[in-house]
């Protein structure tokens, strides 16, 4: 360590804590390179150090068959590679529902509670993947339907479902029951509509269960159905063919919830509600 004014030695044993490699470009705001590879996945066994081999181009690559001579299968056992594709899937579904890693990690950790236990063999590791993802959104309190789930992945609802009903059974695990405001937000977001028709929605839907109008119905299509009266009643009007699109629920079923809630719609809406449509001039189911 050399003064650049004077050019006095201030040391001559100084160890560099730096990289031991130089670097050319523009790095001085980013951190330096690393050589240790990715993180370590707990969820694995070989806590994922197992080596990758990549496959070559050249004709030393492959054998007589062409074959490649070097195969990633020899350097990770059965049971990680199945648990890794199941996770490369899971990341995958997420990514196009936009959920955070928060309920990724949960469902990889459902994932592997099931594999471990060895209780679903025989059925496909994707409808897995895809029933523990459910399982995981519900337990964060950000539930997504079965078809939202069926619609970013390649199982059917069907057999997303067995495969839902069986890991609860068998992990001795509970989810909390779906009601109708865990979708009203989000459903009424994609809508494009404002706070005060959300707010409109939610207490007609409560209103609606309490008072047992809509008996067997799922909260998903009492959800959609309040939302069609709230938007109704409000100057953001939205038909049941949009909200059905949303929601993932047919426009029948929307109408037949409707035509439930209709007859007690005054009793309904908030004492606050601003209407733009009076309660006796809403749409007939």
């Amino acid at each position: 360590m050399i003064c650049s004014v004077c050019g006095l030695v201030v040391g001559d044993r100084v160890i560099d804590v730096g990289s031991e490699w130089r670097t050319f470009s523009n790095e001085k705001n980013t951190k330096d390179a690393s050589r240790v590879g990715s993180a370590e996945n707990p969820l694995l066994e070989g806590a994922d150090l197992s080596t990758m081999i990549s496959i070559g181009t050249g004709d030393a690559s492959f054998d007589d068959q062409g074959k490649p001579v070097y195969r990633n299968r020899r350097q990770m056992n059965s049971s990680d590679r199945s648990m890794v594709n199941a996770f490369k899937e899971i990341n995958q579904m997420s990514d196009r529902l936009n959920l955070p890693r928060m309920i990724m990690d949960r469902a990889n950790t459902l994932f592997k509670q099931v594999h471990e236990g060895k209780s679903l063999k025989g059925r496909s590791n994707d409808a897995i993947a895809s029933a523990c993802l459910y399982i995981a959104c519900r337990q964060e309190q950000v539930p997504r339907t079965f078809k939202e789930i069926c619609a970013v992945s390649k199982i059917s609802k069907k057999e997303i479902g067995r495969a839902f009903k069986l890991i609860l059974k068998n992990l001795e695990t509970s989810v909390e029951l779906i009601t109708t405001g865990d979708f009203m937000s989000r459903f009424c977001s994609n809508l494009g509509l404002p706070s005060v028709v959300q707010r409109a929605a939610t207490h007609i839907a409560r209103k609606a269960v309490d008072l047992d109008l809509v008996p067997g119905r799922s909260p998903i299509s009492i959800a959609a159905a309040a939302i069609y009266m709230a938007s109704s009643a409000s100057s953001d009007k939205k038909s049941a063919k949009e909200i059905g699109d949303i929601a993932g629920v047919a426009e029948v079923t929307i109408r037949e919830s409707y035509k439930r809630m209709y007859p007690k719609a005054h009793a309904l809406f908030p004492e606050d509600f601003k209407f733009a449509t009076p309660v006796d001039q809403l749409p007939p189911p």
